[in-house]
């Protein structure tokens, strides 16, 4: 019983979908209907609204980063399946008919809260490629698949299968960015299309 509780848990924290709450708040309209219609805290910028988006970003992660902390709280050794819980929570939010975000900030919550060493190799690799290249799918997608080999570098190899498998949904929610990346037409940030 207990594992279902640590994934329900998770599942209802990271399902909270905070770019469609605050942007709805604001005045901003649909993110949905904004943009790549994504729920991330990239689309809300879109919206033109810095502050908006950055408040976005520290709840998606706040809310990943919750689920472990509480979990392990409640029922210690379960914060690996309330990670787990809150990722696919804020991917695929039954609220919004399953259609979420990509996962990158609260993948990067999870990290930081399962093991806060890797933590800050994501959030470098993140923050680092942002602003090197300005394109946002670049740098989250490299930041998740930093999170198992920094796990792995550490000998934290109790998490490095479910953070691999993470990084790999980050992948394959970023599929269409791939496609607009080989084909040279993936925005850069700061553009309102894509």
């Amino acid at each position: 019983m207990t594992p279902t509780l640590a994934l329900l848990l998770g599942y209802l924290l990271g399902s909270i979908p905070f770019g469609v709450l605050l942007t709805r708040m604001a005045g901003a309209g649909d993110l949905r209907a904004i943009g790549s219609g994504n729920i991330g805290a990239t689309n809300v910028l879109r919206t033109g609204r810095k502050g908006l988006a950055a408040a976005t970003l520290l709840l998606d992660l706040a809310k990943g980063a919750a689920a472990v902390w509480l979990a392990e709280r409640l029922w210690p050794g379960m914060g690996p399946l309330a990670a787990a819980g809150a990722f696919f929570g804020h991917c695929y939010p039954v609220w919004l008919g399953f259609r979420g975000g990509k996962g990158v900030a609260t993948l990067m919550g999870i990290v930081l809260a399962l093991h806060w060493p890797s933590g800050l190799v994501f959030a470098a690799v993140w923050l680092g490629l942002l602003g090197l290249v300005r394109i946002s799918s670049v740098a989250g997608m490299a930041a998740a698949v930093s999170a198992p080999v920094s796990a792995a570098f550490f000998d934290r190899f109790d998490i490095v299968l479910l953070l691999l498998g993470l990084a790999m949904i980050v992948l394959w929610k970023h599929r269409a960015n791939i496609e607009r990346l080989l084909a040279g037409t993936e925005p850069r940030i700061g553009r309102k299309d894509g």
